[in-house]
């Protein structure tokens, strides 16, 4: 049951009221932004929230007890608050998120009626549409380990233990020219073989980055793509990478000389090797039945 401030309370009973949605965000390096469907600006608990910025309240309303997917958040793109850019880049993912109903004749009274985090985010020419994720979503979220062949570690956390500091997993490169809103041409990179930086992570030196999908060198040339929009990206920008992993046993080992830390069972038989019967083409010579993966 949500706790209403007895003035606020007397003031719903009078008949007439003066009430706004009232949306605080706060991204993971700690900026908070605020916004409010009302007609003018709001401070509340120090918080400007900015009206006029399109966002809509309707649509969380209804689903406000949908559970783990609480609704969502619509809202016109501002060159001052919330752009395409920072959006593309990550910025605001997993942002927390705190949703009032204030008495905007009085902001101190107020209703909180959702906590929770920005999920995933659609944008379009002039507004973005951004999934709400209650509380309640970590719930939903599968926990423990599952045996597979691959390594259910991401490369260069504490369960893997490889060092993305070093000169031989992480690299500075510039953007030397742009073929399209995801693939571009790189100067800094010449030292790596094709493919070293695919899987791993791109980080743009004016902030957001981002998974890189493919590191090709054919000849002089380094071309990068990244598996998502990236914002607007220009020649000259600087980034750093770091070195990506395709999770097999073989990798780990030649890439990484990290077999110790593998968190997969290549060993393990498929589905093959339980649902195979006695075969007289298959060699029988004693020597291993596992592939290197």
């Amino acid at each position: 049951m949500r706790a209403v401030p007895e003035a606020l309370r007397a003031r719903l009973a009078a008949g007439v009221t003066t009430l706004a949605h009232v949306w605080r965000l706060t991204r993971r390096d700690g900026a908070v932004f605020g916004f409010t469907d009302h007609d003018r600006d709001l401070v509340v608990d120090g918080v400007t929230c900015a009206a006029s910025t399109g966002f809509r309240a309707d649509a969380f309303e209804k689903d406000l007890d949908a559970g783990a997917d609480a609704g969502r958040i619509e809202g016109a793109l501002s060159a001052s608050a919330i752009t395409t850019e920072d959006l593309a880049r990550g910025l605001w993912d997993g942002a927390r998120v705190g949703v009032f109903r204030v008495d905007w004749t009085d902001p101190s009274l107020r209703v909180h009626l959702f906590a929770g985090r920005l999920g995933a985010v659609r944008q379009g020419p002039a507004a973005f549409l951004a999934e709400l994720r209650s509380l309640d979503a970590a719930l939903d979220a599968s926990f423990g380990r599952v045996y597979a062949r691959f390594c259910d570690a991401d490369v260069g956390d504490a369960r893997c233990g490889v060092d993305l500091s070093t000169s031989t997993t992480r690299a500075e490169g510039v953007v030397a020219a742009v073929l399209d809103a995801r693939t571009f041409r790189v100067d800094g990179l010449a030292a790596f073989a094709d493919g070293w930086f695919a899987r791993g992570r791109i980080a743009w030196s004016d902030g957001g980055g981002g998974e890189i999908a493919a590191h090709r060198v054919a000849g002089e040339q380094v071309t990068l793509e990244l598996s998502g929009g990236s914002g607007v990206i220009a020649a000259g920008d600087v980034f750093t990478v770091t070195a990506g992993c395709d999770k097999r046993a073989g990798t780990c080992r030649a890439k990484f000389a990290n077999t110790l830390n593998f968190r997969g069972f290549p060993h393990m038989p498929g589905v093959d090797a339980v649902i195979a019967g006695p075969d007289q083409r298959t060699p029988m010579d004693g020597g291993s039945r596992n592939a290197d993966r």
